[in-house]
């Protein structure tokens, strides 16, 4: 008679794996990190050698910071909350977008790209929307998001021949590219088919035509620049050097690549390597280095502090956002 093992092996063994992929993760993370600083010749020794001070920004400034980011972050669940809404869904007020999506955000930092989404289709839920629908809307936005923030960081890579090896004409071949897929259908079709692949949506894959293509595309980047130029605001309250075109889309620019570090909880070191490597013609490496660090409180801190106090808040009244605040905004 056959012997079946027992559960707590198999168990083990899948905690084992769970284990050797968050290992690698981490040394990938490390690598790909310490190679890019490298690039720049950035080093513990720049860091301590900093005047004390860039430590400390003007806090009027800074607050400013924290308010635009903030907007940012609102401005990309409205989106969202419309998305849902042209998708098929209720129309959701304000008030149950924002809890929902600031939430759902949390899932960012961890390990992969798809929790925010998994975690915006449950959420949703409690609000009356469909999981397909508030998946599309997910996968969709996050598609729209990431090309405006490609369009906005591309200007990082312009005008830089010297410091960055003429990578201003690759970056007018990233506009034209993400322009043709967002406007040519065949190119349209195939992306997004890819998108939900990689996105592991199992629904019907929705793709908007060219024209609300256009437009979404257009409110996504116009949310990158009120993120661009909350990060300049930043550089200002810390008194570093660099215009607000050159700092804010390096910031956009150091996004993209964060976020294409699949292995890379929110692009976490990864987004900071490449951050030092587009400011450090500007400003140095050392002070880029200071200002890297800083961004990733400052912008974990604006979005994580609000979500929590929100889900804190879902939670002492029982079951989430109340069913009401999604039904009366129908």
């Amino acid at each position: 008679m056959a012997v079946t093992p027992p559960a707590s092996g198999v168990s083990g063994e899948g905690r084992g794996r769970r284990l050797a992929s968050l290992a690698l993760q981490l040394v990938l993370t490390v690598v790909v990190t310490v190679f890019v600083t490298r690039q720049v010749g950035l080093g513990v020794e720049d860091l301590r050698a900093l005047d004390p001070a860039i430590w400390t920004p003007r806090w009027g400034v800074f607050a400013l910071s924290c308010g635009l980011l903030l907007a940012g972050y609102l401005a990309s669940a409205a989106l969202w909350g419309i998305l849902v809404a042209e998708l098929g869904g209720p129309r959701l007020g304000a008030t149950a977008v924002v809890p929902v999506f600031l939430v759902a955000n949390l899932g960012r930092y961890l390990p992969g790209k798809l929790w925010q989404i998994a975690g915006l289709a449950v959420l949703a839920l409690r609000l009356g929307v469909p999981a397909s629908v508030s998946t599309a809307a997910a996968v969709l936005g996050q598609a729209m998001a990431l090309g405006g923030a490609v369009l906005v960081g591309s200007l990082a890579l312009m005008g830089r021949e010297e410091s960055l090896g003429g990578w201003s004409l690759l970056s007018l071949v990233v506009v034209a590219g993400v322009l043709a897929v967002a406007l040519l259908p065949p190119l349209q079709r195939r992306a997004v088919r890819i998108w939900y692949r990689l996105a592991r949506h199992p629904g019907e894959q929705v793709a908007p035509g060219a024209g609300s293509t256009l437009r979404w595309l257009v409110l996504y980047t116009l949310n990158w620049v009120l993120y661009a130029g909350s990060f300049w605001v930043l550089a200002r309250s810390l008194e570093l050097p660099g215009s607000a075109l050159e700092v804010g889309s390096a910031f956009a620019a150091a996004y993209v690549l964060g976020y294409l570090a699949l292995f890379a909880p929110a692009g976490i070191g990864v987004r900071e390597g490449f951050l030092v490597l587009f400011l450090s013609p500007a400003m140095g490496a050392g002070p880029a280095g200071a200002l890297a660090i800083v961004a990733r409180v400052w912008t974990t801190g604006v979005e994580v502090i609000p979500a929590l106090l929100l889900w804190g808040r879902s939670l002492m009244a029982g079951d989430g956002p109340p069913a009401a605040a999604g039904e009366g905004s129908r």
